[in-house]
């Protein structure tokens, strides 16, 4: 680059600072619209970037792939190991169990505590190339037999938050619960894993890793408990090791059928996981897709309603290219004095920009899984996060001033020096980009009606028992112990201030949970072949609830055989009749079949989440009890006063007093479960309308910008018109007429467009029909109703100009 340019480049970013300067209102205007839409766009690229894209701190990250089948994810570990042996050196398979948050404690007698443990191949830290930070990683000797090595490690976050980097935890133990059994297990911590590496789920932090011998599970047929990634050699192409796996499953296929099913005709799938496999991935995955969509249409409709802003100042300024031509500038020249002003806008807001994704980032990450289980995210702002600001504020720098660097460029001296061109021929862009800012803020207004729409109609859902001052309380005890003390212990709790009732179940309701039967014979009929939700109760558990008796009487302590059936069931089964006295048999296979009897009839409620529907359920007595179970407590007037979480801490002490050995690992109000299942619709309700409220915003500070030019390159014709008896209402017409035609037609374009798109979103919605014209007209009508106010100023402009100071002025 010669000196001359460069003297040249640094002229034009000294005027182009003044420029800026020198319409401070504007500018701040434009840096402040711009900064939010990519300060927007940036924290979407960071959520899509650590979720989805940034890889594993592995060795080699581009050569792990994870194997899958049609409708599951999960794999047995008899199955892997079979697998595993069958591909030799072909390639190195993996299995890596599902995190779940589970029971442990460091100190003897110390209270639990919860962490995320995984249970992995042994060899799994040398395929990955990983090393330890402290003591040694689990090897393959630790995953040979069931249950023979517990040792586990920690991960390098999980020890610096817990421990403080203590190095003396390396050679103590932890007390970790069983889940599928009773009791605890003591394991030696023997390592800290390698800064970075916090397991392979994006989205959730591995704290614990321990062998996947370990599992108690391990040698269960059906547990599909393990992913399976396969950890391809140099030079190894992908396809023909998933030819060689699905050989092989078939293989077992046919020689275990009955334990191993296998779906015919349908291949096993392998797919890149370099960045790591998650449920979070499945579940925000198309969340994110339409979040990162509305992101970039706000972009868009900023930068229309930005570059409409220098499209008006470059026609301002046609007298001054005209000039600058005149003197010896050439095109090229003229265009990078343009450009230079964009790009000092551009970074200007780009810095605006940088503090609304360094914010909002965490932010929308803070707000995805409930506080018990929050998400975790690598949120950094490396080099990735650089280069993406950096191209978004060079595509912005190109959008903002291409246009009106090409109309600068190409100005004619002799006619800008005597005038200029029609003012309608300068304000056609103008009109333009007003209505694909009106298109694309339909669109935008449309779908965050549909998610807004989605999450009114979630929370909203009858669930057949009030939630207010409902409480679960999941306890295990170190042995199974027989109903008799549950009960004991629910009756102790009914008596602890602030409680109103208290019941035990097998779990809370919409908790997630569920146990169902294909098959009840009802009056010693054929089995029905339809599925019937069922749920172990104690006597009360109805009153605790809040679920209306509607006919016959409770359960009793004690009793075998009877049941109480809500009305779905005797709408499906009975027809409606009085179904009080009778009989089904529940049928769950292998020739067993349990004889109930009816003797009440309860209100319906969903069973498992609020978006299933009402299904029949049987309500059977609390007669078997497991070492898990839960208690639910209703509180009182007076508790509810006083709040769950002060009372959390009584309950928990109570539990344990009334019968020792009892140890309640998790407390969850059941509003709190209502929520944590809306969690995905609450964050695209919430994020949808804030970018819906922006993107009218935008389009009513274009408009008006757009409108105010026109009443100022057009005011000598409007001074004209008034001087020859024009009335106000042409002068109103004359002024809005084009630009409400362009908002319309930008508008009628939007809903076109929004009916394009609205199948890539309709997984998202519940209960909501996308066609209905009051979701098609409110957007409309928001839309025409911005731009009526925004239209305001200008035609009270208008109407207000002085004929005779114009005409004298020209």
């Amino acid at each position: 680059m010669s000196g001359n340019h460069l003297d040249s480049l640094r002229a034009d970013i000294v005027f182009g600072w003044r420029q800026l300067n020198k319409r401070k209102i504007t500018s701040a205007a434009a840096i402040l619209s711009l900064g939010l839409a990519i300060g927007a766009s940036t924290a979407a690229f960071r959520l899509v970037d650590a979720l989805f894209l940034r890889p594993l701190p592995i060795s080699d990250p581009q050569r792990l792939y994870v194997v899958s089948r049609p409708g599951s994810d999960g794999w047995e570990h008899m199955r892997f190991r079979r697998m595993r042996a069958a591909m030799k050196d072909r390639a190195d398979l993996i299995a890596v169990s599902f995190p779940e948050q589970t029971d442990l404690a460091y100190t003897s007698g110390e209270a639990m505590e919860k962490a995320n443990l995984q249970y992995v191949s042994g060899w799994m830290f040398r395929s990955f190339g990983l090393r330890p930070a402290l003591g040694r990683l689990l090897n393959e000797h630790d995953d040979l037999n069931p249950g023979a090595h517990p040792v586990a490690v920690l991960s390098y976050d999980y020890w610096t938050r817990r421990f403080e980097r203590d190095a003396k935890v390396v050679g103590s133990n932890v007390s970790i619960a069983r889940k599928y059994g009773v009791g605890s297990e003591i394991f030696d911590i023997v390592g800290v894993a390698g800064k970075g590496f916090t397991g392979t789920e994006p989205g959730t932090e591995t704290e614990v890793f321990v062998a996947a011998m370990m599992n108690p599970l391990v040698n269960v047929n059906p547990a599909g408990l393990f992913r399976v990634f396969v950890r391809l050699p140099p030079g190894v192409a992908p396809r023909p090791v998933r030819d060689r796996l699905d050989a092989v499953l078939q293989a077992l296929d046919k020689e275990d059928r009955k334990d191993f099913p296998y779906q015919k005709g349908q291949r096993l799938m392998i797919e890149p996981a370099g960045a790591g496999v998650s449920r979070m991935q499945k579940d925000y995955g198309q969340a994110l897709a339409a979040l990162g969509v509305l992101v970039a249409l706000v972009l868009l409709i900023a930068c229309a309603n930005v570059a409409n802003l220098m499209s008006a100042q470059a026609a301002a300024r046609a007298r001054e290219m005209a000039l600058r031509v005149s003197i010896g500038a050439g095109r090229a020249r003229l265009m990078q004095l343009v450009l230079v002003e964009c790009a000092l806008l551009a970074f200007a807001s780009a810095l605006v920009g940088a503090l609304v994704a360094w914010q909002s980032a965490p932010f929308v990450v803070a707000r995805i899984n409930p506080p018990d289980n929050p998400a975790r995210l690598s949120l950094a702002g490396d080099w990735r996060v650089l280069a993406a600001g950096l191209t978004l504020t060079l595509a912005v720098t190109i959008l903002l001033g291409l246009a009106p660097a090409l109309r600068a460029s190409a100005v004619r001296p002799a006619s800008a020096l005597r005038g200029g061109e029609n003012p309608r021929s300068r304000g056609r862009l103008m009109h333009v980009l007003v209505a694909v800012q009106a298109a694309f803020c339909f669109l935008v207004l449309f779908v965050a009606g549909l998610f807004a729409a989605t999450f009114d109609r979630l929370v909203h859902q009858p669930t057949g028992f009030p939630a207010d001052g409902l409480m679960a309380l999941d306890t295990v005890t170190p042995r199974d112990e027989a109903p008799s003390a549950w009960r004991q212990v629910a009756e102790h709790l009914r008596y602890v201030p602030g409680v109103e009732s208290a019941a035990v179940s097998e779990w809370p309701l919409l908790d997630g949970n569920g146990y169902r039967l294909n098959d009840v014979a009802i009056g010693g009929g054929p089995p029905t072949g339809t599925t019937v939700r069922f749920l172990s109760v104690s006597s009360g558990w109805l009153g605790t609830m809040k679920i209306p008796l509607l006919e016959g009487r409770d359960l009793r302590p004690d009793e075998t055989g009877v049941a109480i059936v809500n009305r779905e069931f005797v709408r499906k089964y009975f027809s409606g009749t009085d179904p009080i006295g009778k009989s089904f048999e529940a049928v769950p296979g292998g020739g067993w079949a349990r004889h109930l009897q009816i003797v009440g009839v309860a209100g319906d409620t969903r069973y498992r989440t609020v978006r299933d529907p009402i299904v029949p359920i049987v309500y059977i007595p609390f007669t078997s009890a497991w070492h898990v179970e839960s208690f639910i407590v209703r509180l009182s007037p007076s508790g509810k006063a006083a709040g769950s979480t002060a009372l959390a801490s009584i309950l928990l002490r109570e539990v344990a007093r009334a019968r020792p050995g009892f140890r309640v690992t998790r407390i969850r109000t059941q509003e709190g479960m209502f929520q944590a299942q809306t969690v995905r619709e609450r964050l695209l309700a919430m994020l949808g309308l804030f970018f819906a409220a922006v993107a009218l915003l935008l389009a009513a500070v274009g408009i008006f910008g757009v409108l105010d030019y026109s009443v100022f390159q057009r005011r000598r014709e409007i001074g004209i018109r008034m001087a020859i008896g024009a009335q106000a209402a042409s002068i109103v017409q004359l002024v809005t007429e084009e630009i409400l035609v362009m908002l319309l037609g930008g508008g009628l374009a939007g809903v076109a467009l929004s009916m394009a798109v609205v199948r890539f979103v309709r997984t998202l919605l519940y209960q909501v029909r996308p066609a209905d014209w009051r979701a098609l007209a409110l957007p409309l009508l928001m839309l025409i109703t911005a731009g009526l106010l925004a239209a305001l100023p200008a035609v009270i402009r208008a109407v207000r100009v002085d004929p005779v100071k114009v005409l004298r002025a020209d």
